[in-house]
């Protein structure tokens, strides 16, 4: 006799656990007619299982084959669109919600402000805001959702006045994102001031010491330092890595080597930004010791391009020259990691600084040959190459490359006015100055942190 298939409650809960069997569950659940049933239930978990298994090809196709939607499977959709950064389908579907005649919950709503969020589409989120109002729907989820939005885009002013009218009592989630959204967009004296009130956990801490980093403020640096040892985080692999990026950046690599020798479990964030560590303050050798050491805790951690970048830095700021060849070797021929254009530009830039200019010139003509399109930092590192060596002929030819590749960069024509200028060519470097006001282009002011008392 044929075996029976198994009850439809015993296979969905076999979804739930074990998302990745959802193909051979689909099958059972055809044999049974399961998926047939004028209620969606069973297709609905099938649909969320595929989500999670990130198959949202395979759910959206399920989704099309139900014979019955409700409104928990046009949410299901939406959120697996969502999930897997789809956000124009999910307008799509969103509007096909309305259309079948589901009105949207605060679900369905607080899900298409998270698509709005990641495509930074301002005017449908704020349709979606306005939604949310007429429909009463203002918990703390929704202001979470709301704050996400506008910070995204932009408007931190806007997502701040979300949080001052949040009636209903405010959370963690609620206070991280309105914290990390001042971070990202550079407002770090509103997040100094939201973290007396926030409630300290790993996102606060992180957020916190990446604002510090951001302004070179050591001396609150050291203050959350001590925050996460009270409140046992120095075990945290994530803060203890914005601990050390935030030690570099304020120019103390001793303790930066401290919190990260101290480092119960290390990946290869923890090694990537020790190594960058050395090689921002001109320690070569010790980023080359660090990284033989990384070398050796393999399996455990493998370096990665990010890795192989900050060794590269290193050299070159070292004049390690030998020892960055036999590292652009490494990458490629153990680690079988392709190097990028920032890889290249490094070593440009070490041979230039190396009064190797012949060597970096017949690599950057190979690059160029055998690239359809010509990477602006590689052009940037030979031209101060060429500036450092005072080879004029090879430094023109490298600036007409530039102009092609980005000539409406209003840096490229500085850095061409300053090879000029170094060059005593004055008029030709007035001339690239000019060419910046006729353009009409306006070069991004630098920025510099001074910490007072």
């Amino acid at each position: 006799m044929p075996r029976a298939p198994p009850p439809v409650s015993t296979l969905l809960r076999l979804l739930s656990a074990h998302p990745s069997l959802s193909p051979a569950v689909h099958a059972s659940l055809l044999k049974s007619s399961s998926l047939s049933s004028p209620v969606p239930i069973p297709a609905t978990a099938l649909l969320t299982a595929y989500a999670n298994a990130g198959l949202p090809g395979a759910a959206s196709r399920l989704f099309d084959e139900m014979p019955a939607r409700d409104a928990v499977a046009w949410n299901a959709l939406l959120a697996c669109l969502v999930r897997h950064a789809c956000p124009a389908a999910a307008a799509a579907a969103f509007r096909g919600m309305a259309a079948a005649g589901f009105p949207p919950a605060a679900a369905t709503l607080c899900t298409m402000l998270k698509a709005c969020a990641v495509s930074r589409a301002l005017r449908p989120g704020r349709q979606v805001h306005a939604r949310s109002v007429v429909s009463c729907h203002g918990d703390v989820i929704m202001a979470t959702a709301l704050v996400d939005l506008y910070m995204s885009c932009g408007l931190v002013d806007e997502a701040m006045r979300v949080f001052m009218h949040t009636d209903c009592t405010k959370d963690a989630a609620l206070y991280n994102a309105v914290l990390s959204g001042c971070v990202e967009n550079g407002r770090y004296r509103d997040a100094f001031l939201m973290l007396r009130w926030t409630e300290l956990n790993g996102i606060s801490l992180t957020c916190a010491l990446t604002a510090c980093s951001a302004t070179a403020n050591l001396s609150y640096g050291m203050q959350v330092h001590c925050k996460a040892l009270r409140r046992r985080f120095d075990s945290d692999t994530i803060v203890c890595n914005a601990l050390i990026d935030m030690y570099a950046k304020c120019g103390r690599t001793t303790a930066a080597r401290i919190v990260f020798d101290r480092m119960a479990g290390r990946n290869v964030v923890s090694w990537s930004s020790m190594i960058d560590a050395y090689s921002r303050h001109g320690n070569g050798v010790e980023a080359l010791d660090l990284f033989k050491l990384m070398v050796k805790a393999a399996p455990t951690v493998l370096p990665n391009a990010i890795t192989f970048l900050a060794v590269l830095s290193a050299c070159g700021h070292s004049g390690l020259v030998d020892e960055g060849r036999c590292m652009l070797r490494l990458m490629k021929s153990k680690y079988r990691i392709n190097p990028e254009p920032e890889h290249y530009a490094c070593l440009i830039d070490m041979l230039g600084r190396a009064g190797q200019i012949d060597e970096a010139w017949d690599l950057y003509c190979s690059l160029t040959a055998n690239r359809n399109e010509i990477s602006s930092a590689i052009c940037v590192a030979m031209l101060n190459a060429c500036r450092d060596n005072m080879d004029v002929v090879r430094g023109k030819k490298v600036a007409m490359h530039m102009l092609e590749v980005d000539p409406q960069n209003p840096g490229v024509h500085v850095l061409i006015s300053n090879f000029h200028a170094a060059a005593r060519q004055w008029s030709q470097s007035d001339n690239s100055r000019r060419v910046i006001l006729a353009k009409g282009l306006r070069k991004e002011a630098a920025t510099s942190h001074v910490a007072t008392g």
